[in-house]
């Protein structure tokens, strides 16, 4: 090599990297047209590592400090370059520092329902969100498996692949849970725990940390949710005979108020009560019956200021109307039979 060849050469005596730029998990030092000094620094921060690569392979990887770049700190280099021990020139290599730090606050999320086996519902789609964080561990491996030879790999870059294994272990676990959809709230901390422990080993396959994981919400698809929503609102009615005498009193003093009042209610129950006493005997085959037997049918009128009475004490007894309202109604019903 000729003098001005070798005068034109760029050696580097300081070798680091500042961080300059967020969210930068992989960096690789500027190699071009420059050669690195025997003997040079090379400083690796407070979270960070970094790795020698020649030539495709991963060689030596050093954690945080400062370190005096030679034969003897640079072993799998020196054995990958068949250096002897006296060797002192300067030399090529490419230098890769990771970011250690963890990474926190990174959001995940179903972008499709999952579909799972659910034991009330049967199959049914979830949709589920959440955070975790995470740290590079192993740069060397980081290296072989995900960033490779690029001159930056990004935090974007990596979730991108990190969501995909989130939902398919996400799958696996809600589907092997047993947990019915309904009690899925109350058991999102251990859902959480099931699921981090199953992606623990996923992540370090490729040296990579789970730190943590958290389940904000499982919930499902829109009109499935209408479906539940209708199925809740039944639930809350129960018992529909309660539910339907809750209605009648509720409804009384607002038909009081109206033309015709508590009487005409009273009409309208008694009426009800014969037209449900006519229905059942005819499903159960009574009219037919009594008909063959010869015997006249004798129900109640519909008008019948007896029965009209009868049911508005039935009323008052079961405290559906307020002693003014039977009053009331009571009035109304004798000045009708008196004709006064």
């Amino acid at each position: 090599m000729g003098l001005g060849s070798f005068i034109s050469k760029q050696f580097i005596d300081v070798l680091q990297w500042n961080e300059d730029t967020d969210g930068v998990l992989a960096w690789r030092h500027p190699m071009e047209g420059f050669e690195i000094q025997y003997g040079a620094s090379l400083t690796v921060r407070e979270s960070q590592m970094a790795v020698f690569v020649n030539e495709g392979k991963v060689a030596d990887v050093f954690g945080p400090g400062m370190h005096k770049l030679t034969t003897q700190t640079l072993p799998v280099l020196t054995y990958l370059k068949n250096w002897d021990k006296l060797f002192e020139s300067p030399f090529k290599s490419d230098v890769v520092f990771f970011s250690t730090r963890l990474q926190l606050g990174r959001r995940w999320g179903t972008a499709q329902p999952v579909t799972v086996r659910d034991s009330e519902f049967g199959m049914v789609r979830l949709r589920a969100y959440g955070i975790y964080s995470y740290r590079i561990a192993d740069p060397g491996l980081f290296y072989r498996e995900i960033s490779g030879t690029r001159e930056s790999y990004t935090v974007d870059d990596l979730e991108e692949q990190l969501r995909n294994m989130v939902v398919a272990s996400l799958s696996t676990t809600l589907g092997g849970s047993q947990v019915p959809f309904l009690d899925m709230a109350a058991n999102q901390g251990l859902m959480s725990q099931n699921i981090a422990q199953a992606l623990k080993p996923v992540f370090s396959r490729y040296g990579v940390e789970l730190d943590n994981f958290t389940v904000e919400n499982v919930s499902l698809p829109e009109e499935l949710q209408k479906t539940l929503d209708t199925r809740i609102s039944m639930g809350i009615v129960g018992d529909m005979s309660k539910y339907t005498q809750y209605q009648t009193a509720t409804s009384i003093p607002v038909a009081a108020a109206n033309e015709g009042g508590i009487a005409g209610i009273g009409a309208g129950l008694a009426a009800g009560a014969a037209l449900g006493q006519t229905m059942a005997a005819g499903l159960a085959g009574a009219a037919p019956a009594a008909a063959a037997a010869g015997s006249p049918a004798a129900p109640a009128p519909a008008g019948d200021p007896t029965q009209r009475l009868t049911q508005l004490k039935t009323l008052l007894d079961q405290n559906l109307i307020t002693q003014q309202d039977y009053d009331t109604a009571k009035a109304a019903v004798l000045k009708q039979l008196t004709g006064g």
